[in-house]
């Protein structure tokens, strides 16, 4: 009980943190000139993808959907959710090997960061399902596979845990707050000052603990990424991202693959244990010399496991 009121009061400060003028969520720009900064830090970011791709904005009961989209036409479709405050530009360092043979529908979350809109209220969980089957209607999008980072994974997991749903392959990595509460919840006290206090420095000592290797990180995405915790504060949504019950979990029959770094402060090997008893038809690895970013940590191996799996 005790870790569990731990882990709340950690997200509460570090996810609850709300700025001064929140219209309807709290992740929003004070000014212009921040909004416009982070965005002109984005479209530098997105340009690391060096491969063909359109941005296209989907209207929806929600807000405005940013899409990106890539790969042939006829490759099977592939979803792909980022991680929080990461946007879908995080996925430069896998986009060339996952676009190769699959047709890319790579999505910014609606109250994080990114190009996309949100018009509504904050959304509940039914509603982030219904936003994203929104989405998928609009794009004719039946069995798909989706690939979700962090708390990309935790949304993945919702929509998957839908009876009416047409995922078919799912790949996790390191999903939060899925199968269980932050794992060394006190490392993660980085992220809490680097939302309370941005700097440079905190910054610096953040991607070091979400990251074996944060000297690989682009210098463009890292930019964007510090200027997504400097200028938009994370909101109390986070606070309703609480870990799957067994039985939820248990109605997962797709096949799912679940990769974290063996340094990941989110999830341990505890995470893959309970995947394994819990979802019937799941594979699962540690990514070596890995942290919570190991798509970027571990590039090729993360890279690998991911089509050897999808194809």
């Amino acid at each position: 009980m005790t870790r569990i009121l731990l882990n709340f009061m950690l997200l509460f400060l570090l996810f609850g943190c709300a700025s001064k003028k929140a219209k309807f969520d709290d992740y929003v720009f004070q000014t212009k000139k921040e909004k416009q900064s982070y965005l002109s830090s984005y479209d530098k970011a997105l340009k690391l993808w060096d491969i063909p791709y359109t941005e296209e904005n989907i209207k929806t009961s929600f807000g405005t959907a940013h899409v990106i989209v890539t790969g042939p036409k006829n490759g099977k479709n592939l979803v792909l959710l980022h991680g929080m405050d990461a946007s879908s530009t995080m996925w430069y360092p896998n986009i060339k090997v996952l676009a190769k043979n699959h047709r890319i529908y790579a999505i910014d979350f609606l109250m994080e960061p990114g190009k996309s809109n949100l018009t509504a209220k904050p959304l509940s969980k039914e509603d982030i399902v219904a936003w994203y089957n929104e989405i998928f209607a609009h794009y004719k999008l039946k069995k798909f596979d989706i690939v979700g980072a962090s708390r990309g994974g935790w949304i993945t997991t919702l929509l998957a845990i839908q009876k009416e749903n047409s995922i078919d392959k799912i790949v996790l990595l390191s999903p939060a707050q899925t199968f269980k509460f932050i794992d060394k919840v006190g490392k993660t006290s980085s992220a809490l000052m680097l939302k309370l206090f941005p700097s440079e420095k905190k910054f610096g000592k953040t991607l070091e603990t979400f990251s074996t290797h944060p000297e690989k990180i682009n210098p463009a995405y890292k930019r964007q990424f510090y200027l997504a915790n400097k200028y938009a504060k994370s909101n109390s949504s986070m606070l309703k991202m609480t870990p799957f019950s067994n039985e939820e979990l248990k109605s997962v029959k797709n096949p799912v693959l679940i990769l974290i770094g063996d340094k990941d402060v989110i999830n341990s090997e505890d995470s893959l244990e309970k995947a394994k008893e819990l979802l019937p038809n799941s594979k699962t690895k540690i990514i070596k010399d890995a942290g919570h970013f190991l798509s970027i940590d571990q590039t090729k191996m993360v890279n690998d496991a991911m089509i050897d799996f999808l194809e």
